[in-house]
């Protein structure tokens, strides 16, 4: 299996919708295309919120990772 590298990460734990996806758009909009945006937040909400962000806008939702107290969350900015 190929590494993913993580070009950046965003910690957003402790903060409630909407305010982890729109931290990370305001952070993806300063990477270049293809960069991964590692984003981590324990609101309940964001395993809705981050996929659909993703589709939305157009960004290759990577996956997630449950790690006890949050989950890290995996996006490739869009080219």
């Amino acid at each position: 299996m190929t590494e993913i590298e993580i070009t950046e990460t965003l910690d957003a734990i402790g903060l409630l919708c909407p305010l982890p996806v729109l931290k990370a758009r305001k952070r993806l909009t300063g990477l270049p295309a293809g960069a991964v945006l590692e984003l981590l937040s324990d609101d309940p909400a964001a395993v809705i919120d981050v996929p659909h962000f993703c589709n939305e806008n157009g960004h290759v939702f990577l996956g997630e990772t449950d790690h006890g107290t949050h989950r890290a969350f995996l996006i490739r900015k869009a080219g």
